[in-house]
């Protein structure tokens, strides 16, 4: 399975309004989510978020390229 980069974000229980809604509610989410934690907190649930999320996918050559091209613009 290859990495996918459109955006892929849905809603079964939702019909979006635009294509990029469920983007949008994604990051709402994400920005609540930190929402008064300090910065060593915010850290670790990025941390948690990102091995959840990578356990999730389990697919390790989708794993390898997600950090590859992470690695490109940091």
């Amino acid at each position: 399975m290859p990495l996918t980069l459109n955006a892929n974000f849905h809603d079964p229980e939702k019909r979006p309004i635009r294509d990029f809604s469920p983007g949008d509610d994604f990051y709402e989410m994400l920005i609540d989510a930190h929402r008064d934690l300090s910065a060593e907190q915010s850290a670790k649930f990025n941390a948690k978020l990102i091995l959840l999320l990578a356990n999730h996918i389990g697919d390790l050559v989708v794993l390898r390229e997600a950090i590859a091209r992470a690695g490109e613009t940091a």
